[in-house]
């Protein structure tokens, strides 16, 4: 991973409900569900960053959260060599004094808790989200972001062009840069197209910057539905991270050389757990 001299900040969204996940979130959020027998799916985006030498972590939560603060208590216990080395929860906190209720979206949960990324004075901040289940080397992520000199990277995957519907979108030009980014359309002329996997690098300052233009618009103060298309619309370097291209170091022959899974439905959830008995 080239140098990045102020640090990497890593901020994950785990606030989520998981309605079409019930009765498994009846008493949980999403990113507390168990899977394989003895993790919990939050598990996969933290031994990415972990794997990935980000110890600098903040788990934003909301819906149900006991569980997951339990379980973050008992399984992610660390101690760090330096002060910067910490995996944390963090509730709602209501420091937006005209803000009140429930965040409003994610890109809310970021701008209430932005106390969090003045007091680390990061480079980077790394948002992802803690509800999918995948491996990945974010270094090679960040790498990219720092060649391209991208101001906001955006973690893509090839789907076929039938799933649209269920992600946000992002067309690209020769270079990657983003020109389009649409959040479940409804129709697809492509065989296949890039859909965001919701992971999202960004340059400190830009990041800021765009948390505090978009709250005060009429906005459902969302990354994928707000922030990203607004900054694509306004022509900002917005690059695309093609996962695909993804190199996680020393996989076995049989183990496929990418692999990602939304677990958003009692179906997918399944099937990704049956994943785990094949091929080997």
């Amino acid at each position: 991973m080239s140098s990045v001299k102020g640090g990497i900040l890593a901020l994950v969204l785990a606030g989520g409900k998981g309605e079409r996940l019930h009765p498994l979130t009846s008493e949980r959020t999403k990113p507390s569900v168990p899977f394989g027998g003895k993790y919990r799916i939050i598990d996969f985006a933290l031994s990415n960053l972990v794997n990935s030498e980000i110890y600098s972590v903040y788990i934003l939560v909301q819906y149900k959260s006991q569980s997951l603060i339990e379980h973050i208590r008992t399984a992610w216990r660390r101690g760090g060599v330096s002060p910067k080395h910490f995996i944390t929860v963090v509730p709602p906190q209501m420091r937006k004094k005209e803000l009140s209720g429930w965040y409003r979206g994610t890109a809310d949960s970021v701008y209430q808790n932005i106390n969090l990324i003045y007091d680390y004075k990061p480079q980077l901040v790394a948002i992802f989200g803690g509800d999918h289940i995948y491996r990945m080397n974010i270094k090679d992520m960040i790498d990219y972001h720092l060649k391209k000199k991208s101001q906001a990277t955006i973690a893509v995957i090839p789907v076929e062009a039938k799933q649209a519907y269920q992600f946000g979108v992002v067309s690209v030009d020769n270079n990657f840069k983003v020109k389009q980014f649409k959040e479940k359309p409804s129709l697809s002329r492509n065989k296949m197209v890039f859909a965001s996997m919701g992971n999202y690098i960004f340059n400190t300052d830009f990041l800021v910057d765009a948390l505090g233009e978009d709250v005060g618009r009429n906005t459902t103060h969302d990354f994928g539905r707000d922030i990203i298309p607004y900054l694509v619309k306004k022509k900002r370097e917005v690059y695309a991270y093609d996962f695909s291209q993804n190199r996680v170091p020393a996989l076995k022959k049989y183990e496929p050389r990418y692999y990602w899974r939304d677990v958003g439905t009692i179906l997918s959830y399944w099937q990704a757990n049956m994943d785990l008995l094949g091929p080997e």
